[in-house]
C-alpha cells in the first residue's frame, strides 16, 4: 500500500505563475458551460481583492510542488467573505481536494474575523452545487426549481468563532 502524497497549502498572489493552471482551467470550464463571455467572470474582480490587504486570500494546494487545487475569497462586506475560483486540476478530481480547499478557506476567513461565507455558483455546475450542499452551506434558492430558471445559485454558511484569537482582517 502506498501512502498519498502530502499536500502543502500556500497563500499566493494572483500573479504567481502557479496560479495559471487554475485560471486557465476555470476559463475553459466556464466557456464550455456558459459560452464565450465566460472569461468576464474571471476578470470581474481586480486581483488585489484576493489579497490580505483588501480582506481576501488566494490559496493553492500543492502536491510535490505542483498545484492540484485552489480557491480564493474576497471581502463581500465587513463580516462576510465571498468564495470565488474554487478549482481542482482536471487530472486530480474525485479526491476530495475541493472539500479541502473550502475547509482551508473557511478556516482562514474565520481567523480574519469573518462570521459568514457567501458564494454563488452557476446553474450548469451540479458538482459545485453538490459540494456546497455536502459541506454545510445553506442554499438561498429553491432547490426544487430548475437551476436554469434561477441563474447564479447563492449559498451561505455561518462560521463558528476560532478557538484562538484571530488575525486582524486587514493584515
Amino acid at each position: 500500500m502506498t501512502s498519498a502524497p502530502e499536500l502543502t497549502v500556500v497563500h499566493v498572489p494572483v500573479s504567481d505563475p502557479r496560479v495559471r493552471p487554475l485560471l486557465r482551467e476555470l476559463v475553459h470550464e466556464y466557456s464550455t458551460r456558459y459560452g464565450k463571455d465566460a472569461h468576464a467572470e474571471i476578470t470581474r474582480y481586480p486581483d488585489e481583492e484576493f489579497t490580505p490587504a483588501h480582506g481576501g486570500l488566494l490559496l493553492l494546494l500543492l502536491e510535490r510542488g505542483e498545484p492540484v487545487a485552489g480557491g480564493a475569497f474576497r471581502r463581500y462586506d465587513a463580516t462576510t467573505a465571498e468564495l470565488k475560483r474554487i478549482w481542482t486540476h482536471s487530472a486530480h478530481r474525485r479526491r476530495g481536494l475541493a472539500r479541502r480547499v473550502v475547509a482551508e478557506l473557511e478556516r482562514e476567513a474565520g481567523e480574519r474575523g469573518y462570521q459568514r461565507i457567501h458564494l454563488t455558483t452557476g446553474p450548469r455546475q451540479p458538482e459545485a452545487r453538490g459540494l456546497y450542499l455536502a459541506t454545510g452551506y445553506t442554499p438561498l434558492f429553491d432547490t426544487r426549481a430548475d437551476p436554469e430558471t434561477i441563474g447564479p445559485l447563492p449559498f451561505e454558511k455561518h462560521l463558528t468563532a476560532p478557538e484562538h484569537p484571530g488575525k486582524a482582517q486587514d493584515q
